[in-house]
């Protein structure tokens, strides 16, 4: 049994002075530290600014006075009063006008045109709009742009407003304020 008790602890003094060893095999911590300095001596990259937000532009919704679009004309409790709202809606005077020469930029939707600048002298202002074929126009108050003969009512550095004259779903006319914000690419 001695010799057995012998046996293990020369083993673990083996065992022992290997581990010991393998301490003194671990390699120098010097290169750790060069990088760690090197890491701290090299410059951060720059960080990217925040994104720029958009503003909101609120819609006003203008249809609210407007017949319930899901009711039909039968079913209003009068037809005498249905047609006698449509001779007044068509009787109120306002109308295209059909025998004005269009100008270009009515061949184009008020979506597909985009407010890329202003110019403008004195009281006088113009609005650059440029058109889906990146033609740039300029236009000014009084000038029509878009199918919906939309009239510029204002030119302003940051937008345009437009008054349209569109169908009222009632055999009559309404005008509808429309505008182009600038655009910011």
């Amino acid at each position: 049994m001695m010799t057995l008790i012998k046996y293990i602890k020369a083993v673990l003094l083996i065992v022992l002075a290997l581990m010991m060893n393998a301490c003194v095999w671990v390699e120098d911590p010097n290169d750790l530290r060069q990088f760690v300095q090197q890491v701290r001596q090299a410059e951060a990259p720059p960080i990217k600014p925040l994104p720029e937000f958009k503003p909101y532009h609120s819609f006003v919704y203008e249809g609210a006075s407007l017949r319930d679009p899901f009711q039909s004309l039968a079913q209003l409790s009068d037809t005498n009063e249905v047609a006698a709202e449509v001779v007044q809606n068509n009787e109120n005077g306002l109308r295209p006008d059909s025998e004005r020469p269009k100008s270009y930029l009515e061949e184009f939707a008020l979506d597909s045109l985009k407010m890329v600048g202003t110019i403008g002298m004195s009281k006088q202002r113009w609005a650059l709009i440029r058109d889906d074929k990146g033609e740039v126009h300029r236009v000014t108050s009084g000038d029509y742009m878009g199918l919906d003969f939309g009239q510029v009512v204002t030119v302003s550095n940051g937008f345009i407003e437009l008054k349209e004259i569109v169908p009222n779903g009632r055999g009559g006319w309404m005008t509808r304020q429309r505008s182009i914000v600038m655009d910011d690419e």
